[in-house]
């Protein structure tokens, strides 16, 4: 918007940049620029503000399918002008020489002839397309028809504007046949919500029962192992008792043979000694044989004499005690005999 200094007799207008500002004197221009600056009098001023800078002009538009669906579709169209006289010359941009402000609304003549022919292009697309390819792509074909059927428009170039771009955010049916071209989905998702589910519960179970199969696997296992340990623990002791019963025969033949050798070895140390002892009682009885019988007889009773007390019994003969006296009557004979003599 243009700012107007007011003085007492004249006034002073500064236009922003964007802005194309028109000065007429008796119906013609005598001065056009954009941004410009001068002084005017209010009393005989003409001024018209043409706007340079794009413009957004949402749109809402309601229409039907081929198949006679309610149909809603949302945009936005972005313009500008292009041609600033021409387009003053068709559409009053004039302004108050004390406010600045336009005298009439031509922006929204603007928008409503753009609205118009953008809703023309767009039935165009709605009347002669199915519901669900425009729910599916509505957008994109909306888009491409309303931006060529824009620019094909002698009508605003003539009005000396241009069509920047064209923007559709949104094809939509009404909230019911939403709802209802939504349900297969909605199902297609839920029925692929459940089967996840399942798959999830069965893959739950699957691995429960993969790890009941390996503790069942791994107590088998034990088992297994536990019985080849008992088997092997047997088998060890069954061989340390053979062994220990080995050993046992081995150390009792050792001792038996020990005790056989023992046995020979005295056995042959006493046959030597008897050998030597009879020997010496073969010798000894050799020299008695020699021996007068009183001599025998004496050395017996020495021998009595020694061992009377270990003699219980003592049996003496008839013929033993009569050559006995007869011997000790020879011998006590000879004795007087010889002390006689001498």
């Amino acid at each position: 918007m243009a700012r107007i200094t007011h003085f007492p007799l004249v006034a002073h207008l500064r236009a922003d940049a964007a802005s194309h500002v028109i000065r007429y004197r008796n119906g013609s221009p005598v001065l056009s620029g954009r941004g410009l600056a001068f002084w005017f009098r209010r009393l005989d001023a003409a001024i018209a503000e043409i706007p340079l800078d794009d413009r957004e002009l949402p749109f809402l538009f309601h229409g039907r399918s081929s198949d006679l669906q309610e149909v809603v579709a949302q945009g936005i169209v972005t313009y500008r002008v292009v041609e600033p006289e021409t387009i003053a010359a068709r559409i009053d941009f004039g302004i108050d020489p004390r406010t600045g402000l336009h005298t009439k609304n031509p922006l929204d003549q603007i928008a409503d002839r753009l609205t118009q022919l953008a809703q023309q292009h767009a039935w165009e697309v709605m009347v002669s397309t199915p519901l669900r390819e425009l729910v599916a792509d509505g957008v994109g074909r909306l888009r491409e028809r309303i931006g060529a059927g824009l620019a094909s428009e002698a009508h605003l170039a003539e009005m000396g504007l241009a069509v920047v771009s064209v923007r559709v955010n949104a094809v939509q049916p009404s909230s019911e046949v939403e709802k209802a071209l939504a349900a297969p989905t909605r199902e297609q998702i839920s029925q692929a919500a459940d089967e996840a589910a399942f798959a999830r519960r069965a893959a739950a179970v699957d691995k429960e029962r993969a790890i009941a199969e390996n503790e069942l696997a791994n107590r088998i296992e034990l088992a297994r192992r536990e019985s080849v340990l008992v088997e092997q623990e047997g088998a060890n002791e069954r061989r340390r008792a053979t062994e220990r019963a080995a050993a046992s025969r081995i150390g009792s033949e050792a001792a038996a043979e020990e005790r056989r050798i023992g046995a020979a070895a005295e056995a042959e140390a006493l046959k030597l000694v008897e050998g030597e002892r009879n020997t010496l009682e073969l010798a000894r009885l050799a020299a008695y044989r020699e021996v007068p019988a009183a001599v025998l007889m004496g050395l017996a009773a020495r021998e009595f004499a020694g061992k009377i007390e270990t003699i219980e019994h003592l049996n003496l003969t008839p013929d033993l005690l009569g050559n006995l006296l007869a011997d000790l009557a020879r011998a006590g004979t000879r004795r007087l005999e010889a002390d006689a003599e001498g």
